[in-house]
């Protein structure tokens, strides 16, 4: 097998998971590759919240363009950032090395209230750009003032602890990978069926050409079953709604690979009063494409709550 070029952002959680999976390549396949960093739109673009942006594939698109045109091989992702729909000519032969898929709430000590909603106090601050993460806020507690934060991990962290917010949400995963600092802060792992994780969260991908045929066919024996069925499950429902990042969906499933499957998963939307409101429901079966199917109609036919 070639030596290959592996395509990456150049955040810090973005380069951790590039050199994990150069390591799983040597480890596993006897496959050597090099790293070479690709800036993004959403690296370019940081004044503005995510649910703000037009367009798709904010973190995807040049690294896509890089694999097309042969500039790299692979590109490793976050696979939440990825569309649902790929571009023409792309594949992806890998989904796995999931890592924890709740969300992390981070609280300075001062803001800390043990028992309340989130663990804040009322009208406490809370960073988050993302409408998932917005929704679920405001309806687990109006009180907080959400307010629109970027950057990579280590600079959000490093902001909730200088004061510039109360508490802020990011995900468990990329603070487990960068095993980050968390020194001065409470750090609480929230329940994901009541705080629903994004589709896909903590979870690898891949992207490839599809010409690649011999290298797609090395890649898929990496893929962990498990985590397929549930990216099956989660990803599916999003691409339901056609929509990416920008909407405020969570899911969450617990798969048996041995019979039945369980997806629970909530929409979040804001009613014409400004009020919080959400829409959630369980499903249980065997049949992931009915599955996904009957949580897409009895989400958009339910009543908000």
């Amino acid at each position: 097998m070639r030596d290959i070029v592996i395509g990456s952002r150049g955040s810090d959680l973005a380069l951790w998971q590039a050199n994990f999976i150069q390591r799983i390549l040597k480890e596993k396949l006897d496959i050597t590759a090099t790293i070479k960093v690709i800036v993004t739109t959403g690296d370019r673009i940081t004044n503005m919240s995510f649910d703000q942006m037009t367009g798709i594939g904010f973190f995807t698109k040049e690294l896509e363009e890089a694999i097309l045109c042969g500039e790299v091989d692979i590109a490793v992702h976050s696979l939440k950032d990825l569309t649902t729909t790929l571009p023409d000519g792309l594949t992806v032969p890998t989904i796995g090395f999931r890592e924890d898929r709740r969300e992390l709430l981070l609280v300075r000590e001062d803001s800390y209230f043990e028992g309340g909603a989130l663990s804040l106090n009322d009208g406490a601050s809370i960073g988050t750009s993302s409408a998932r993460r917005k929704s679920q806020i405001q309806y687990l507690n109006p009180t907080l003032e959400i307010k629109d934060i970027r950057g990579n991990v280590p600079t959000r962290i490093e902001r909730v602890k200088s004061g510039d917010y109360d508490a802020i949400v990011i995900a468990l995963a990329g603070v487990k990978r960068l095993d980050s600092d968390l020194s001065g802060l409470k750090a609480i792992e929230l329940d994901p069926e009541v705080f629903l994780p994004a589709p896909g969260q903590g979870t690898l991908a891949i992207e490839t050409r599809e010409t690649d045929t011999e290298l797609n066919k090395v890649l898929s024996s990496l893929s962990d079953e498990k985590t397929v069925v549930e990216i099956a499950l989660e990803r599916g429902l999003l691409k339901k709604f056609d929509a990416g990042c920008s909407l405020p969906l969570g899911v969450f499933c617990e798969v048996n690979l041995g019979g039945q499957h369980r997806f629970v998963s909530a929409l979040g939307v804001v009613g014409d009063n400004g009020s919080p409101e959400l829409r959630r429901l369980e499903v249980t079966g065997s049949d992931v494409e009915a599955l996904v199917a009957e949580s897409y109609a009895a989400l958009t036919a339910m009543k908000v709550m």
